[in-house]
């Protein structure tokens, strides 16, 4: 029994064909669970005090929104296909996965340094890695809507003799999407090798994720241009095998990627040396003490004939240490008992001189 409305929207609430109404649902958790993970990735933000994690931040965040989007993109194929929906799907699919991927490999090439010892790239260009490796899926999708879609006037509806063209076409399209699918592969692979095993984990995760996105790409590719056309030369599948791809690869970014980075983000690296310095705030950095360098100098001065005194060998005194005069030294004595002379001794002697 199907709903009462325009039948462009028969599937999202058509109980005969329940395809729709699965996916809508799915796709809706996938837009709820999205929006927790940015709200506890921006609470756990203070707490981090990796600074290379601190770094992967704003790419995960991108990196959230383009999952956002993914997963409302599932509607626009639930929907059927006109001209309206037509730019958005050409548009959006390969832009949004160009984001996704394009965080992953700035993500894959920070951690390929990160896991010989090295500090990696800095945030502000990981962005700028983002930002230009998805401008060109953009240039890319605006360059097909606008000069083929619109200028060449192709009817973008769905029937049975424009369609194997216009899925022709939707893949071709995204072929540099797949090219950065490859590159973020083999970056992954690369960053599971090395000393750091702190930082291999992070590479299992990206690896994990981007086996499981090729899977997909490769079922759903295979599916649109050869699996469909061969039931029957029925299309009505198409529409739902992108829509699957979408959710699918929408909740692999999240389960396999995001959930386990956000549980590492602010645990420690049992494996990494430490810093207590570097970690603290500068306010609460405090310096103990200082180095005399006069006795630094005389130590270094010292070798194995230390007790042979020569000119070379002299300490050197550092001359920004002040000089003050030396005072003359003061005697300081105890003082000793004096015999006093006994009174009566004396009264007698004065006596026997008198007689």
């Amino acid at each position: 029994m199907s709903c009462n409305v325009n039948p462009v929207f028969q599937f999202l609430c058509d109980q005969q064909a329940a395809w729709g109404i699965v996916l809508e649902t799915l796709a809706a958790a996938g837009v709820v669970f999205t929006l927790v993970l940015m709200l506890t990735l921006i609470c756990i933000f203070p707490r981090i005090c990796d600074s290379a994690k601190r770094a992967l931040v704003p790419i995960q965040f991108i990196f959230l929104i383009g999952t956002l989007g993914i997963f409302g993109l599932t509607f626009a194929f639930i929907i059927q296909l006109y001209p309206e929906t037509c730019m958005t799907r050409y548009f959006l699919f390969g832009v949004l996965f160009a984001i996704c991927f394009s965080c992953l490999l700035a993500h894959a090439s920070k951690l390929v340094r990160l896991v010989r010892g090295g500090l990696g790239v800095s945030w502000w260009v990981m962005l700028i890695t983002v930002i230009v490796l998805s401008a060109v899926q953009v240039l890319i999708a605006i360059l097909y809507v606008v000069i083929y879609l619109v200028n060449s006037g192709v009817q973008c509806i769905a029937s049975s003799s424009n369609l194997p063209a216009l899925n022709r076409d939707f893949v071709l399209i995204l072929i540099y999407v797949m090219l950065l699918m490859a590159v973020t592969f083999f970056l992954s692979m690369f960053s599971l090798c090395g000393p750091i095993k702190c930082w291999k984990r992070h590479g299992l995760h990206i690896y994990v994720t981007m086996f499981f996105s090729i899977g997909i790409w490769v079922a759903w590719i295979v599916m649109l241009l050869i699996g469909n056309d061969s039931v029957g030369g029925a299309r009505t599948w198409d529409d739902p095998t992108r829509a699957i791809a979408l959710v699918a690869n929408g909740w692999v970014f999240l389960i396999m990627y995001m959930l386990p980075e956000l549980c590492l983000m602010t645990r420690c690296q049992p494996d990494r040396p430490k810093d207590v310095s570097q970690a603290q705030p500068r306010l609460l950095r405090q310096t103990i003490g200082v180095d005399n360098r006069v006795f630094t100098q005389e130590d270094n001065c010292q070798g194995p004939d230390s007790g042979r005194s020569s000119p070379s060998s002299a300490p050197r005194f550092d001359a920004t240490l002040p000089m003050k005069d030396l005072q003359p030294s003061k005697e300081f004595s105890i003082p000793r008992p004096q015999q006093r002379p006994n009174s009566y001794m004396q009264y007698r002697s004065h006596d026997l001189s008198g007689i």
